[in-house]
């Protein structure tokens, strides 16, 4: 960004975007103006990429683009080093794992199976408590999930991409380890992001290894899981079940199969409802404007190459 501080402007977009997200450019210090005379975008559609595509075509001089959610798997096409781009990352985590805390205690201790049933029937349900639990992603949601988890008393393994020491994580392995912490987990949780590599990560081999108990947790995107394998593994028992947030497709179609498995349980993309998001995001919205009216580095940082 080469643009003195003085000279930096925002242009919130598309046009009729929410007045909270204005405010909270303003909140951080920077005029709200036109494409034309703007420096800088924040987009608030997160799936109108070809819209974004066009807008940064007509102003090439937009030097930075913030994008609303952590997930930017449908910009990636038009994300280059031209830009400096930033997303939501990290700002949803602790709503995201309070929900993921929420499926796995769900999932172990039956309670959709009961939801379900029209009469009292026998004990079913496990411990979170002292389980080994496996969580495959090492970003903001993980670390927030970690310290949800310590009062449990869990042995958890991370599965990342970087291997590196994560408070709070017994064991942090690299991707290629990722059967070895499947064996064993009572629990596993995706919390990472969509790239080509990560796309299918859980298909029939990873879910032949898993425990026979073992439950799947899903609050990251549902292209993550093949849901055909992930089917097939409910319905013959092979693990204990999945608890989903996202699915593959999103929305799942109303005659699809997992909805009427009582070893699964689906909540619709709710790891964080627009009550928590909005003031979530238009924070980080006022951190970010601030830092870049100042010249500082901005948070929430996308990686171009590595698409996250």
């Amino acid at each position: 960004m080469d643009q003195p501080p003085s000279s930096r402007s925002i242009t919130v977009r598309p046009e009729g975007s929410a007045g909270w997200v204005t405010q909270a450019v303003i909140d951080g210090g920077a005029a709200v103006v036109e494409p034309s005379d703007a420096t800088a975008v924040v987009w608030t559609n997160a799936r109108d990429a070809a819209g974004l595509a066009a807008l940064l075509e007509e102003n090439p001089q937009l030097e930075w683009v913030q994008v609303p959610f952590a997930g930017i798997e449908n910009f990636v096409p038009i994300i280059t080093d031209v830009r400096t781009w930033t997303c939501g990352k990290g700002v949803y985590a602790e709503p995201v794992a309070e929900h993921a805390l929420a499926l796995a205690l769900a999932g172990l201790r039956n309670v959709g199976a009961y939801s379900r049933e029209r009469g009292w029937t026998g004990p079913v349900g496990r411990n979170l408590l002292g389980a080994r639990v496996t969580i495959l992603g090492g970003g903001g949601i993980t670390e927030s999930l970690l310290r949800l988890l310590a009062p449990f008393g869990c042995h958890v393994t991370v599965v990342r991409r970087n291997v590196e020491h994560i408070e709070g994580a017994d064991d942090v392995v690299g991707t290629g380890n990722l059967i070895d912490a499947l064996v064993g987990a009572d629990v596993v949780v995706l919390a990472l992001s969509l790239t080509a590599e990560t796309r299918g990560i859980i298909g029939r081999a990873e879910l032949e290894v898993m425990e026979s108990h073992a439950w799947i947790v899903n609050v990251a995107r549902g292209g993550h899981i093949v849901t055909d394998d992930l089917v097939w593994a409910l319905q013959n028992d092979v693990i204990g079940g999945a608890a989903l947030d996202v699915t593959d497709p999103e929305p799942l179609p109303p005659d699809h199969p997992l909805w009427s498995m009582p070893n699964c349980i689906i909540t619709p993309h709710v790891g964080n409802t627009p009550e928590m998001a909005v003031p979530l995001l238009a924070e980080r919205i006022r951190q970010n404007v601030t830092r870049y009216v100042a010249g500082e580095p901005l948070i929430g940082l996308v990686d171009a190459r590595s698409g996250y």
